[in-house]
């Protein structure tokens, strides 16, 4: 294992070499930045994301799934008074690469999203504004309340060593602003070099009714522009005007290392609540000074030292490919034993035996995978006193991964890695595992009423799976798809969330199993394109639409799978086969979607049910279906608002009569490059 760890370290570090000498040969050293990075929080926890945070002034927090800049309640007003507060991404990043002031290099170009709401009572008086900031380093102005944003005071003002940009967003007119509802470019000051009424775009950024406002600050460090657009609501889609344009050289006013966040105020008597409920960057990583000369040694090779350098590249991949599919049958059990919390090693002869030698009668269900059999495991089955008339102890479930298979290999390690941590009551229990001479097995718990999904269409009975079965299991899958994506200590995404894969115990609890295209996202991370791993995974009429676009999986692709079984659940029918209505034939949400919009979608209910279901619950879900399968993966609600619609702790969610249309995702969520994806290979 240590040297094929060595080996493949070798790998990368002649691939990635012989990539950046190719990198040079196309473009100069001076001019190319190495690679992009992208953070992405599509929300925030204090436990996961706490740590990727500085919070500075005393009053700023992770709260109610945001960002909150100053004190987030609306129960104590007195509380709100003359506060101040910053947060800021914890590590700075190199906004140009040369100390020479006379050098004209590009600085490093950024994009920036966040989603921002400023909510106030309607007795209120809003105040002051918050601001987007590039700034020197983790600290916060004393006295910098009110009208100073956060940003300085009295005393610093205008100072060139405040050595910070900002975009403010300001709700109360001082005496160098245009009104009370702006935006504005500042350069070491509350005074805005540059300020934008935002009456004339028709946004109120605090009324009286709290709304969201999507922003994307751009800087091109090529030409110097900074600009900014907003839209109203949480918008995948970037207006193509900017709000506001400035060409500036940030090289003339902020640390070649700079730290980006936000700021906030609030004074006395005006107050408001500054939030931000997202936030992405992606910003061009600058070569460092070792790194721009290995380049321009690199450019000296020529062109025929870089055809060499690829070819030798293409073989040694090859060989270290061939070398490392030759030790993975030796390496498979040392990584999983490996592996902390790790549940019992079966032996295969007792998973045999279990299984009646892995007889077809015990089949429960097939896939790309391989085969899920039943087993009955009996007392001492570790094989050191005879089975013959033992007693009964417990059944299992166990799942025989293709033996040939590469993909079954990476299957496999990938369902125990993530599984065999988890501990929810909505989720099989994985209770343990077995690789011998290439035989992949792991076992669970077994589910003595198989899957939802037999129920639905394939029931002895139709009248078991009642209404009030129904509800409680869509309860439990959402309870569990909470606990993946954010009470989990890692992030997990399902990616084949679909009624075959969720499981019911005798009393009809559901869990939820079958996490071999599940992936734990890296903090920061958002979607598997990030990490490079492409593909469109799961199961047609639950895969959500820019997963087909766009190849990536998300926390809002499984709200949309979760969306299609609610609608399944209720309805009674195959999100992947389409319904017939007179000569046209639509898709299972569209049907309902249309129901919804001539004002009867209670006509959408399984006609199984007849009446006996509650007519407040199943509306309630036929919305909540609908929302969670928008088109716009960033206007589906989360795992939050959905347990609490189906808890009835919150409205259901609205729906538009008609179906919105499929938006493409913004560039800024673009794939990775294809070198990266390779060097990603030889990296996870």
């Amino acid at each position: 294992m240590k040297s094929n760890r060595s080996d493949l370290k070798a790998t990368f570090y002649i691939i990635h070499l012989n990539l950046m000498i190719l990198a040079a040969g196309a473009v100069s050293a001076a001019e190319a930045p190495l690679k992009k990075t992208v953070f992405s929080f599509n929300d925030f926890a204090e436990k996961r994301d706490g740590g990727s945070f500085v919070f500075l002034g005393g009053h700023s927090s992770i709260d109610g799934g945001a960002l909150q800049l100053t004190p987030d309640t609306t129960n104590n007003d007195f509380s709100h008074y003359n506060k101040s507060g910053r947060i800021l991404y914890h590590q700075p990043f190199k906004l140009w690469s040369s100390d020479d002031p006379a050098s004209n290099e590009n600085l490093a170009s950024f994009s920036s999203y966040f989603l921002m709401n400023i909510y106030r009572k309607p007795e209120w008086t809003p105040g002051s504004g918050f601001s987007f900031l590039l700034a020197p380093n983790l600290s916060i102005p004393d006295s910098s309340h009110r009208g100073w944003l956060g940003l300085t005071n009295s005393s610093t003002d205008g100072h060139a060593a405040n050595q910070f940009i900002a975009v403010e967003f300001d709700t109360e007119k001082d005496e160098h602003d245009p009104d009370s509802n702006h935006v504005g470019l500042n350069i070491n000051s509350v005074v805005s070099n540059q300020t934008v009424s935002l009456a004339e775009f028709g946004f109120e950024i605090s009324p009286q009714q709290g709304t969201n406002y999507s922003v994307w600050i751009d800087y091109d460090g090529a030409a110097k522009l900074l600009t900014v657009r907003m839209a109203r609501g949480a918008s995948s889609s970037r207006p193509d005007s900017p709000i506001l344009n400035q060409t500036i050289n940030l090289k003339q006013f902020v640390n070649r290392h700079s730290f980006l966040g936000f700021s906030g105020s609030t004074g006395y008597p005006n107050i408001q609540l500054n939030c931000i409920l997202k936030w992405s960057l992606q910003i061009e990583i600058l070569p460092s000074d070792a790194s721009s000369a290995a380049l321009i040694i690199a450019l000296a090779v020529g062109i025929p030292g870089v055809a060499a350098a690829a070819a030798f590249t293409i073989v040694l991949v090859f060989y270290m490919r061939r070398k490392l599919n030759q030790s993975s049958e030796e390496n498979v059990p040392e990584r999983v034993r490996r592996m902390p919390g790790m549940p019992r090693e079966f032996r295969y002869r007792d998973l045999k035996k279990a299984t009646g030698n892995f007889d077809e009668r015990m089949v429960l269900g097939q896939g790309g995978y391989g085969t899920v059999f039943k087993g009955v495991l009996r007392n001492d089955f570790s094989g050191n006193v005879s089975g013959e008339g033992s007693e009964l102890v417990t059944e299992i479930a166990v799942k025989k991964f293709l033996r040939e298979s590469v993909k079954g290999k990476d299957d496999f390690l990938s369902e125990l890695a993530i599984i065999h941590r988890l501990r929810h009551k909505h989720l099989v229990r994985l209770v343990g595992w077995c690789h011998e001479k290439g035989k992949l097995l792991l076992v669970y718990d077994y589910m003595p009423n198989g899957s939802l999904e037999k129920y639905l269409y394939n029931p002895a009975d139709p009248n078991v799976l009642t209404w009030g079965r129904r509800f409680k299991i869509l309860t439990g899958v959402a309870s569990a798809l909470h606990y993946l994506h954010n009470e989990y200590d890692e992030r997990v995404v399902h990616r084949d969330l679909k009624a075959s894969n969720i499981m019911l115990e005798s009393d009809f609890t559901p869990r939820l199993g079958d996490f071999g295209l599940a992936r734990v996202l890296d903090n920061g991370m958002t979607s598997y394109a990030e990490q490079g791993l492409l593909g469109v995974p799961g199961t047609r009429g639950y895969v959500a639409p820019e997963c087909l676009h766009t190849g990536k999986a998300t926390p809002e692709s499984d709200v949309y799978g979760f969306g299609a079984v609610v609608l399944e659940v209720v309805c009674g029918k195959n999100p992947g086969v389409p319904i017939s209505v007179e000569q046209d034939t639509f898709p299972l949400v569209d049907w309902v979607w249309m129901f919804h919009r001539e004002g009867n979608i209670l006509n959408a209910v399984d006609e199984q049910l007849k009446d006996e279901y509650e007519a407040e619950e199943a509306k309630r879900l036929l919305l909540l279906g609908l929302a969670c399968s928008h088109p716009t993966a960033s206007e589906r609600p989360n795992t939050q608002a959905i347990v609490q619609i189906m808890a009835g702790n919150a409205p259901a969610p609205y729906v538009p009569p008609f179906k919105p249309t499929f938006s493409w995702p913004s560039a800024g969520n673009s794939a990775p490059s294809t070198a990266e994806s390779l060097l990603s290979i030889y990296t996870s």
